[in-house]
């Protein structure tokens, strides 16, 4: 017996010599040796972090440098995109624009969950009389193109930006709540209204419970926790994306790199394909074939019956014709899309101080800034259950360089007194001008191309406007490649190179 308790003891005192092994044996710090994700020394975390997901529909693209601008001649003699060499950090990007299911199911989620501020909705709503005209029988499309679920893949138009802008902001919430969905997180709550919808930052900022499951483990407490933006579990907002995040997603040049080894394109491209037609050229059973939805002549909208070129009079299903070399579709004719930029022409005197916009150029930046009281903490939560902002105003940016650019809004950076807009009067340019780029069903080929670009009021829609999301890429620019970026994959697998 009492060998048999010695043997015991023996075991106990193994187990627990070996469970303080493994916990000593975890990775430690590089900088001070304590234990990481030990309640023993403290309970810090280092996460398991194997990349950023790929958002619903997202595409990664990535970055590099190109020529930013109108590369043809300019046949409107605007003259206001000048050419310029620039640099894209790598981003995700939406495969297709935003179809007419996607955009009502927006609808569906607002009008009823936001119950009590109906204005929500009726704010939301498409103009839809975009496709009326006196002199036009389109009066059908009216009443058809976005209910009809003949239209359901078909790109939602007569949007504004400020309405792709607020749909980008609903859509970024959902897909983090599904995400703590399917991470057995939380449980969905089809029944919660106005302020208890699911919102990402107020749930981060612990203003949104929810119907729990099962939160994560708190190693410092040893009970549990919600999850925080650092576990890397949640994605980054959707947003439009820049003019040069899009001119560069369509003109997709990455197809014109003859070896992986080569750090140089081949061949330039004017649309989001090779060559100056909009014919596919290689010798196959698809040669011939239309890449794009736009009008090719006057009074031509889809060619002759028996052998139309398009098939499409107005919009087309948002994956009717051949991607890019991206994998993104339609980034050429179809409808034309919003971009985040506000617009101002760009000439060779507003690149005066061209450093500041070599990397990721963007014009349209208003510095937001989290309302907080005085403990430091977010107030409390809107009524529709989003974090309150405010304007960055000048007298608090008075003191720091990194925002002493002037107006980035202005017509050239640094001058605010020598050009002015008036309005109305010599122009319609406004601080409401925004770009949009890629051409339509209603417009000919010299606007396919990624390099030129119009302006349209931010609360003014078309029947020839549409948008599509894009998303920030967190952490490596080079995603899913090996070092040296020569193994493009998404999703696991290599995209081809679509055009030749």
């Amino acid at each position: 017996m009492n060998v048999i308790n010695s043997i015991g003891v023996v075991a106990v005192f193994a187990i627990l010599l070996s469970s303080c092994s493994k916990r000593g044996s975890g990775e430690t710090a590089s900088d001070t040796g304590w234990k990481y994700n030990d309640p023993a020394w403290g309970g810090f975390e280092k996460k398991e972090y194997e990349g950023q997901i790929d958002g619903p529909n997202l595409v990664l693209i990535e970055g590099g440098t190109y020529s930013m601008g109108n590369a043809q001649q300019d046949i409107t003699y605007e003259f206001n995109n000048v050419p310029r060499r620039v640099t894209v950090s790598s981003f995700y990007m939406d495969e297709t624009e935003v179809s007419n299911i996607n955009y009502r199911g927006y609808l569906h989620y607002i009008k009823n969950r936001y119950v009590s501020y109906p204005e929500v909705y009726r704010k939301a709503l498409p103009d839809t009389l975009v496709w009326r005209e006196e002199l036009a029988f389109n009066e059908p499309l009216v009443e058809t193109y976005f209910r009809h679920p003949s239209y359901d893949d078909y790109p939602v138009v007569g949007i504004t930006w400020l309405q792709a802008n607020d749909y980008c902001k609903w859509r970024s919430s959902r897909v983090n709540e599904m995400i703590l969905v399917e991470k057995g997180i939380l449980n969905t709550t089809p029944d919660s209204k106005d302020s208890d919808n699911f919102d990402t930052k107020a749930y981060l900022t612990g203003q949104y419970q929810g119907n729990v499951k099962k939160n994560l483990p708190n190693l410092v407490t040893g009970g549990e926790r919600p999850v925080m933006f650092d576990d890397g579990i949640l994605l980054p907002d959707y947003r439009l994306p820049t003019e040069a995040e899009w001119e560069y997603a369509a003109l997709a040049l990455q197809g014109n790199q003859p070896t992986s080894e080569d750090e140089v394109y081949t061949e330039r491209r004017f649309f989001p394909w090779n060559g100056n037609t909009v014919r596919y050229k290689k010798r196959t059973a698809s040669q011939g074939r239309i890449l794009a939805n736009f009008k090719r002549g006057r009074g031509d909208y889809m060619g002759l019956a028996g052998n139309l070129n398009d098939n499409a009079s107005f919009c087309g299903p948002v994956r009717q014709y051949l991607p890019n070399d991206f994998g993104l579709y339609n980034m050429a004719g179809n409808v034309n899309e919003w971009t985040a930029d506000t617009y101002r022409p760009m000439t060779s005197l507003t690149l005066n101080d061209a450093e500041n916009h070599e990397l990721n150029p963007y014009r349209g930046n208003q510095f937001q800034t989290l309302i907080i009281d005085e403990e430091g903490k977010p107030v409390e939560k809107d009524s529709l259950g989003r974090l309150k902002y405010r304007n960055v105003e000048d007298d608090e940016a008075k003191d720091r360089e990194n925002y002493k650019k002037g107006d980035v809004r202005g017509h050239e950076d640094g001058d605010t007194e020598n050009i002015k807009y008036l309005y109305g009067e010599s122009t319609l340019v406004s601080d409401k001008s925004k770009v949009y780029k890629g051409g339509s069903w209603a417009d000919r080929l010299y606007w396919l191309q990624p390099g030129t670009r119009r302006y349209k009021d931010e609360d003014k829609a078309d029947r020839s406007i549409g948008f599509r999301c894009a998303m920030i890429r967190l952490g490596g620019q080079a995603g899913n490649e090996d070092m040296g970026g020569n193994t493009f994959k998404e999703k696991g697998k290599t995209i081809k190179r679509r055009y030749k």
